[in-house]
């Protein structure tokens, strides 16, 4: 089965995808694309998938680069391959021929582009990331590398929809607490339950922060088993494990 990868026109004409689990080796419960090392699959045949979606952005194996998430606001510059992966939750550069790559599996990919700067970045924006500022601190770190906040362009990718998303009271007081506003990003569910708009958080920090341009492919990953990896799906499902979705774009 050939890849098959999600691309935006706001992103063009940077090169970009977020690729479905479609066209991966892995098999069993991580059947299809899985990208995480980080899961219990075979490390080899994470490699194999890695190698295929390396091939399709166009660049050698080594040149595809992510970072030790940690569900953390912090930023990786990068002008190289790094010796070691840091720990961070975004990455951005200016060096043609590096590939971002964030993994995901329900949390927001979120790629970044400022065309005329040439300056690129990729988020892995969970609930904490986001809630911390890891899409503000991205779009700060493009800007150091020559970028124009007004010319950058983000796209939210496949990520765990609201109607899918359930939470608890704890989880809303902490948004209340950062400003009592967030409470637009919720809706009643059964008992003290509400179900929070993750990808609608993260368009509404983008465009608060200033931002030339966001949007949502309009992908849930949990409600969608044959193309993504989901977290929450496979907890519900009382599996053991869950594959990881790749998110990439370069220049």
């Amino acid at each position: 089965m050939t890849l098959e990868i999600i691309t935006s026109p706001n992103l063009a004409p940077i090169r970009h995808g977020f690729f479905t689990r479609r066209g991966g080796a892995s098999s069993g419960i991580f059947s299809g694309l899985n990208c995480g090392h980080g899961s219990s699959d075979q490390r080899e045949i994470v490699e194999i998938n890695r190698a295929r979606v390396a091939l399709a952005m166009g660049v050698g194996d080594g040149d595809l680069v992510s970072v030790r998430q940690i569900h953390s606001a912090d930023v990786a510059t990068l002008d190289a391959v790094p010796d070691a992966l840091p720990e961070a939750d975004a990455i951005v550069t200016a060096t043609p021929g590096l590939a971002l790559a964030i993994l995901t599996a329900d949390c927001q990919p979120v790629l970044f582009a400022d065309a005329n700067a040439q300056v690129i970045g990729a988020a892995h924006a969970g609930w904490r990331g986001a809630l911390d500022g890891v899409l503000e601190a991205t779009l700060d770190a493009m800007e150091a590398l020559g970028a124009r906040r007004e010319d950058i362009r983000a796209v939210i990718g496949p990520s765990i929809s609201q109607r899918a998303y359930e939470v608890g009271p704890e989880f809303l007081d902490q948004f209340l607490m950062e400003d009592p506003e967030n409470s637009r990003f919720f809706a009643g569910g059964d008992g003290d339950r509400v179900h929070f708009d993750l990808p609608s958080y993260g368009l509404h920090r983008l465009r608060s922060a200033g931002i030339g341009e966001a949007e949502w492919t309009r992908h849930c990953t949990y409600s969608d088993p044959d193309r993504f990896y989901s977290y929450r799906r496979t907890t519900h499902a009382g599996e053991a494990d869950y594959g990881r979705l790749i998110s990439v774009i370069r220049l």
